[in-house]
């Protein structure tokens, strides 16, 4: 008996310690609060809606967390309802335990969200036309490409069709879809690209990491290049004096096209009118109004500069010297069909004989041709 009542007191301080350690953990699950007298004034002071919707809200998470102790579904009913009733609990973040407060504002405002957008929903206008009114009025707008809305309006009348004006104006095309009156820049230049010829710049940079410059001149008909020139300043002199190289013995283009770079000075717009030669400026960040020059330059660069080194100026003006002259002669273009820029006549073709490769740019290239 001694035995079994000291088995019975062991386990009874085992079992009291059990207690005491669970209502600890209890006590710290609790919300945050000082001490229970500090609880218990704050509660004396709140008003009686107060407690209700606190009560309320921690009944509403009751039920959230039967329904699946591992994980809590929230509905979205159970959303709207916990985010309304934390509006009228001023002490909600110590009385929240089932989300984050975080969440619950982001809840907050994902309703914010939806409430407005319902309110910004598009409402019910006028109804619309009859399809045959609207179809009438397109194809007065088609027939007639000078009448306006009032005119179309002023023809509906006479129909017997009561139309507004602004109502026509919503079914006529928009002005920047009408065909422009004139002709198109790709209609003018493909009218006029025999004499017309296109120029501008490309940036280089030596052995040095030094900046130059290679103008170079075009002809959009034939691909042709006319003049190449190379200098470390470019000046308005300098470019206006490349203009003058370029056009010797009256040998000028009708339209030089050109960028809206600043180098293009007045002395070169002064030299071009002398000469007779109309500037066409290409419009600010359009670089397919200067397409045929622009994919030159990708070309110079693709084919010869990003594979060479250059020393200086000198170096420069040789090398895009020799590539010019290979890309007249010897290189076949697509735009021309795979011809050449300056081909040779049929009398000097020969096709019989070994065939011999010429390197060009030491090597870089080669051109092929009959040998004699």
């Amino acid at each position: 008996m001694v035995r079994f009542g000291r088995w019975c007191r062991r386990r009874l301080t085992g079992l009291v310690a059990g207690v005491r350690q669970a209502l600890r953990a209890c006590l710290w699950a609790r919300p945050v609060v000082r001490t229970h007298a500090t609880g218990t004034g704050g509660d004396l002071v709140r008003s009686r809606a107060q407690l209700l919707a606190e009560n309320a809200l921690l009944r509403q998470q009751l039920l959230v967390l039967h329904r699946s102790v591992a994980h809590p579904a929230v509905t979205r009913a159970d959303r709207a309802l916990l985010v309304l009733l934390a509006g009228h609990v001023r002490a909600w973040r110590q009385a929240l335990h089932l989300v984050q407060p975080a969440t619950l504002l982001r809840w907050h405002r994902a309703g914010c969200r939806a409430l407005w957008r319902h309110k910004s929903r598009p409402r019910p206008g006028r109804p619309p036309l009859p399809a045959e009114t609207v179809a009438l009025i397109r194809r007065l707008a088609a027939e007639n490409p000078l009448w306006g809305a009032e005119r179309i309006r002023g023809e509906l009348g006479k129909l017997g069709i009561r139309v507004a004006k602004r109502t026509i104006q919503t079914y006529l095309p928009s002005p920047r879809a009408r065909r422009p009156r004139g002709q198109t820049w790709a209609t003018f230049l493909r009218n006029h690209a025999h004499e017309t010829w296109a120029c501008d710049f490309l940036p280089v940079t030596d052995l040095l990491f030094r900046p130059l410059f290679a103008f170079f001149v075009v002809e959009l008909a034939t691909r042709r290049v006319v003049h190449v020139g190379a200098t470390r300043h470019p000046t308005d002199a300098w470019v206006a004096q490349q203009l003058r190289e370029a056009t010797p013995f009256d040998q000028r283009p009708k339209y030089l096209i050109r960028d809206n770079d600043g180098k293009f000075g007045a002395a070169f717009a002064r030299v071009a009118a002398t000469s007779g030669i109309t500037i066409l400026r290409t419009p600010i960040r359009a670089p397919r109004a200067n397409a045929v020059c622009e994919r030159f330059l990708g070309s110079v660069r693709r084919e010869c500069l990003d594979h060479l080194l250059i020393l200086g100026e000198r170096h420069l003006r040789r090398t895009l010297g020799e590539y010019g002259t290979y890309f007249n002669r010897m290189r076949p273009h697509q735009g021309l069909g795979q011809a050449l820029p300056a081909a040779l006549s049929a009398g000097t073709r020969r096709s019989e004989g070994p065939i011999r490769a010429v390197p060009v740019l030491g090597g870089l290239h080669h051109t092929y041709e009959r040998a004699a």
